[in-house]
């Protein structure tokens, strides 16, 4: 059995960073007893190209979390070049912390019912558990999974563990992390805001919306991306 604290990470392009990404990291320091590491994507494979670039989303990750205890930025995908896969920055994170310090991924409802589609997806669980988040109206059980994700259920089936049980072991388990309200902020929302000139300042930290205006962000055309070059896939 493990007694290390357990690391939470929490990918993401984060274009940009906002209230509802916050409330998400701190919701999963808290009922997991965790230290939570957000992870910025450099060339997110699930999604087209970002509007601002990886050391921008990056800065404003750093200015959001300033000051916040158990909250911190991890640039390892911003160093490496290539399709930033989830099952290698989890590969590296093992090698660099040892097979026994209990690790989690975390992933949007969403994330979880396309999880089959991303690299090497299986190998996950050999690195990391696996947290998905319940936001209130997008709820993810087994019969929702057995309809939209049998390989997904398959895969969890026999994993579930209660969330305060991750800590215990390395890897291997998935829970779910139940979010008590909804939350409004979604970056495409607040990047349209901003482009047509609407109230957003209070969907992000002031040092980020300091930032955006600094740098004159997303304030370009409307967000019509190209389809991703690689496969659905994270």
């Amino acid at each position: 059995m493990s007694a290390a604290r357990l690391l939470v990470c929490y990918g993401g392009t984060f274009d940009p960073v906002h209230n509802g990404h916050l409330a998400v990291a701190r919701a999963a320091r808290d009922l997991l007893d965790a230290d939570v590491a957000l992870v910025p994507a450099h060339d997110p494979p699930h999604k087209g190209p970002t509007r601002a670039d990886a050391l921008q989303r990056a800065e404003m990750l750093e200015l959001a979390l300033a000051g916040e205890p158990g909250l911190r930025v991890d640039r390892r995908e911003l160093r490496r070049q290539g399709p930033s896969y989830t099952v290698d920055t989890l590969g590296e994170l093992r090698r660099e912390l040892g097979a026994d310090a209990p690790i989690a991924w975390l992933v949007g409802a969403d994330s979880l019912l396309e999880l089959h589609t991303w690299h090497r997806w299986r190998e996950l669980f050999t690195l990391a558990h696996l947290v998905a988040v319940q936001r209130p109206g997008s709820e993810v059980d087994a019969a929702r999974l057995r309809a939209q994700a049998p390989e997904v259920l398959a895969e969890i089936d026999g994993r579930w563990l209660p969330p305060g049980d991750l800590a215990a072991s390395p890897a291997g388990g998935f829970a779910l992390l139940a979010l008590p309200a909804l939350r409004p902020e979604s970056s495409t929302g607040l990047r349209r805001r901003i482009r047509e000139g609407g109230d957003w300042q209070d969907w992000v930290a002031p040092a980020v919306a300091a930032f955006i205006d600094r740098h004159g962000l997303y304030r370009g055309p409307a967000d019509i991306l190209p389809a991703s070059p690689h496969p659905s896939q994270r």
